[in-house]
């Protein structure tokens, strides 16, 4: 699909659902190329495109959140309206309604239910151990007490 059309979908969809910014769409649909790329990575046997499940695509999309905007991705997507699990589903299937994604006859909207905390996968990776400049791990600086 051509950039120009998957805008005008775009369009379309927030006029019908307020509730995410344009960009949480434009992240879901890299986020699915970034999921089947790694996916493929990892099951060399894998031709041909590949279906991933809800929960295969959640666990895409958090490393691809966490790849793009570090220890910003909770904020990032949150300020596009994406506050839980289930809001990427909700973006998915707003998508498959649309025809810009497809979907298999098991594949519903509950698959993307509370497979994680957005604080868990979130922010909490950054907030245990942080590197310093030379690669050595410190404690976090805002937990140490003086």
């Amino acid at each position: 699909m051509q950039d120009s059309e998957f805008s005008d979908i775009i369009i379309l969809i927030c006029k019908d659902d307020t509730r995410f910014d344009r960009r949480a769409y434009d992240f879901v649909r890299f986020g699915l190329d970034y999921t089947v790329k790694e996916t493929k990575k990892r099951d060399k046997s894998a031709a041909g495109s590949k279906h991933v499940s809800g929960k295969e695509l959640l666990d895409g999309l958090r490393l691809f959140a966490l790849d793009q905007y570090g220890p910003m991705a909770k904020t990032v997507l949150n300020n596009w309206g994406v506050k839980r699990c289930r809001d990427f589903g909700d973006i998915v299937f707003n998508l498959i309604d649309y025809k810009v994604f497809s979907k298999n006859d098991g594949d519903k909207p509950e698959d993307f239910d509370k497979l994680y905390d957005f604080e868990e996968a979130f922010v909490k990776p950054y907030l245990s151990r942080t590197k310093s400049r030379v690669g050595v791990d410190m404690p976090n600086i805002a937990k140490s007490s003086s």
